[in-house]
């Protein structure tokens, strides 16, 4: 499906027309450069590359300076490749016009990164609970195992300690409530995945 990529700016309100206020997340998207188009006859399936966000040549591989040249613009930062779209020509510039409002479209980014936490935050555990019996320790502690002479080890899968956060996370079905073309703005219902300043897909 065709999309952009794009770059989360942070949440804000908007005053709809009826009065409401409506909780937003600013996304930046585009404007994203086609740096290949890719066929059945040559690759074995169709689709685009596009490509975001420009950085310095310096902190470029030759081999991607040559491929950024080749569509005649500056190297990015983010390339990600999308289905869906027609008559796309090497160096074509997309961006907000991809979209309209009350358009709905799926986000994809990466989760807050929240380190290694315990099983009361990272799975929802309630802990042992009173402190009777000598439990003076226990209040957030994940308690028995469950695995005794069999099958004497850990079942894989189980819900313990551990990193937490940090993956990808798509959210369906939002709403774009505004456009603003000229600075590349999406202004979206609710909140997507990621911290501000990362980067985001967004899919129609």
């Amino acid at each position: 499906m065709p999309g952009l990529i794009g770059k989360k700016v942070g949440m804000t309100s908007f005053i709809s027309e009826e009065g409401k206020q409506i909780p937003v997340t600013v996304v930046e998207a585009g404007p994203c450069v086609i740096t290949q188009v890719k066929t059945v006859e040559k690759d074995g399936y169709q689709a685009v590359q596009l490509a975001y966000d420009d950085k310095k040549e310096k902190h470029t591989t030759k081999a991607l300076l040559n491929h950024f040249k080749k569509a005649n613009t500056a190297p990015k930062r983010k390339v990600v490749e999308f289905e869906g779209f027609e008559d796309a020509k090497l160096g074509d510039v997309i961006s907000t016009d991809l979209f309209q409002v009350n358009d709905f479209v799926d986000i994809k980014g990466q989760s807050k990164g929240k380190g290694f936490q315990g099983v009361v935050k990272r799975h929802g555990f309630s802990g042992v609970g009173g402190q009777t019996h000598g439990q003076h320790n226990r209040l957030r502690a994940p308690g028995s195992m469950g695995a005794s002479s069999f099958p004497s080890r850990v079942w894989r899968g189980k819900r313990m300690a551990g990193h937490t956060g940090n993956v990808n996370v798509k959210a369906l079905n939002l709403q774009i409530v505004k456009i603003i073309p000229e600075n590349n703005l999406l202004l979206i219902k609710g909140s997507i995945p990621g911290a501000k300043g990362g980067y985001v897909i967004i899919e129609k």
